[in-house]
């Protein structure tokens, strides 16, 4: 019996404020969507960092066969180039600028690979003898880049030395700035939504004091009076949640995974799996924004 007041009040409670729960669930879904946004660009950060970002900062890339650099006229790099790199890696005159370095065969840079680009549809495409062999250094100072590409450039079996972090640091502060402005962004629809939600909650108990006068009489608990209000803010904000979710999920179904991933085959995307897993979040955190903006507003407009 108590269950179905509860239920039939927060019925009437939706349908006398429509216009203004409509608003909530649309500036929740606003909000929320940006959150959302910020959430996944930085996984999409994380993931395009993939397996070497954090440790790596020079890759040594070796010869293989038909390559067109000057140092590759001779073919591959033979076993004897190989160790000849490896030593000069190891040497007293290197050690002050590399801090530790390591050997990635071909079939490790398919396995890296294949993680890193493991949404890309090309995965499956790549060879082990597409991808060149490389030593991969940690230098003690990444400024002193310029002295290992001297050092190694010039070297026979070895096709090209990069500095991989400076490729890609101008790409990830670019993404991280546009991350930091999304958060922004939803932090001030986030205030908007919770102001919503309050002004909501506050008509819809104003609109219905002689209701609630009526049950204090009767003897009504707090909770039987406030539960219907704080319910009717859930609601619209889960509605909300749910909505931004849905749109997330249709940005990476539609454009990431069919549209960008076909077009940028070398770069590894986000997928629908990551928008799932961030959608409990989303309507935890809607839900949690509603219900404590109803509740204080319900202590200080409904004293019961």
């Amino acid at each position: 019996m108590r269950l179905a007041f509860i239920l039939s009040e927060i019925a009437s409670g939706l349908r006398r404020n429509l216009s203004m729960v409509v608003s909530v669930v649309l500036v929740t879904f606003v909000s929320l969507t940006f959150v959302g946004s910020a959430a996944l660009l930085q996984m999409q950060i994380n993931q395009m960092k993939g397996f070497w970002y954090d440790r790596v900062q020079v890759a040594v890339f070796l010869c293989g066969e038909d390559y067109g650099s000057a140092t590759c006229a001779e073919g591959a790099v033979t076993g004897e180039q190989r160790d000849g790199i490896r030593e000069m890696l190891g040497s007293d005159a290197v050690k002050p600028y590399v801090d530790s370095f390591e050997y990635e065969s071909q079939d490790q840079a398919l396995a890296h690979f294949r993680e890193q680009f493991r949404n890309s549809p090309i995965v499956d495409t790549v060879t082990a003898d597409q991808l060149p062999e490389s030593f991969r250094v940690k230098l003690v100072d990444p400024e002193k880049y310029e002295i290992i590409n001297e050092l190694f450039s010039s070297m026979k079996g070895v096709d090209v030395v990069v500095d991989q972090r400076e490729l890609l640091e101008k790409i990830f502060s670019m993404m991280n700035i546009a991350s930091l402005v999304a958060v922004g962004i939803a932090a001030v629809m986030i205030v908007c939504a919770i102001l919503l939600v309050a002004t909501t909650i506050r008509l819809s108990a104003f609109s219905r004091r002689r209701e609630t006068g009526i049950m204090r009489l009767v003897g009504a608990s707090k909770l039987v009076i406030q539960l219907p209000f704080v319910l009717e803010g859930v609601i619209a904000a889960v509605l909300g949640a749910v909505l931004a979710a849905g749109a997330l999920w249709a940005v990476a179904q539609f454009l990431i995974e069919g549209r960008l991933s076909r077009e940028y085959p070398g770069t590894a995307f986000i997928s629908t799996g990551d928008v799932l897993l961030l959608a409990p979040a989303l309507v935890a955190l809607g839900a949690l924004l509603a219900g404590v903006s109803s509740a204080l507003t319900l202590r200080r407009y409904l004293k019961v």
